[in-house]
């Protein structure tokens, strides 16, 4: 298998992940992967798409950042997603960032309708996830189709130096050097708008973790945070190799 094909297999492979973990439901959402500096794997669609949670590593498409087909064939069949500059802006922006994920976590798109501001409720829950939220998380407050580059550079402009933006009766974007971090992102931020809105439906109010605990929460490192978290993932799905 090429690398190429490696990587197809990992993006389809994130995009089921984030179905199973309820960022995405239908036919909604995207992700994409960085190749080099003038080409991108992103999910596209065709006339057989039976849905994110059941997206094929022939899905994953090789285009350029212009949303032209990056080799012969590729786009033959299969349509780039209408937010491409979603992909392209941040990727342009910061080239730190390989990946960008595209979701639309029900319970972040509630919890900020409901003026809920993501914060870092907790802790030790999930340390990646209070680190995440203690940055502050930004909105993008259009519900619009971010379809063109003056939205997706609007969007990359609220997002500023943070890796995720919720997009304010939409979804968010989460942008960062891998695949599995881009969708861990996510599901870190999601766990977070649930857990707010409990705390909410219970009569209570979200607070702020006390400053001095942050001392006790350390970075443990990729080989759990990411790696750990991410076999963990794949187990669930029941896939067989995690790559």
């Amino acid at each position: 298998m090429s690398d190429v094909d490696q990587q197809r297999a990992l993006v389809a492979q994130a995009c089921r992940v984030a179905a199973a973990r309820g960022l995405v439901d239908g036919i909604l959402g995207h992700l994409s992967l960085r190749v080099d500096d003038e080409h991108l794997l992103i999910r596209c669609r065709s006339d057989t798409d039976t849905g994110v949670a059941f997206t094929r590593p022939s899905d994953i498409r090789l285009i350029r950042f212009d949303g032209t087909a990056g080799a012969a064939g590729e786009l033959d069949g299969y349509r780039v997603p209408n937010e491409l500059p979603i992909h392209v802006e941040p990727l342009l922006s910061t080239p730190a960032y390989r990946a960008v994920a595209r979701r639309h976590p029900p319970a972040v798109v509630a919890a900020d309708l409901a003026g809920i501001t993501i914060r870092p409720i907790y802790g030790a829950y999930d340390i990646p996830g209070a680190w995440l939220a203690r940055r502050g998380v930004p909105v993008y407050e259009r519900a619009v189709l971010i379809r063109n580059s003056r939205l997706g550079k609007e969007m990359v402009a609220a997002m500023g130096d943070a890796p995720i933006v919720i997009c304010r009766g939409h979804g968010i974007t989460s942008a960062a050097d891998t695949i599995q971090q881009a969708v861990l992102q996510a599901i870190s931020l999601d766990q977070l708008a649930r857990m707010s809105l409990r705390v909410r439906s219970a009569g209570g109010t979200p607070h702020d973790i006390d400053d001095h605990d942050w001392d006790d929460l350390p970075d443990l490192g990729p080989a759990f945070n990411t790696d750990a978290a991410w076999r963990h993932e794949v187990a669930r799905l029941g896939d067989d190799h995690p790559n």
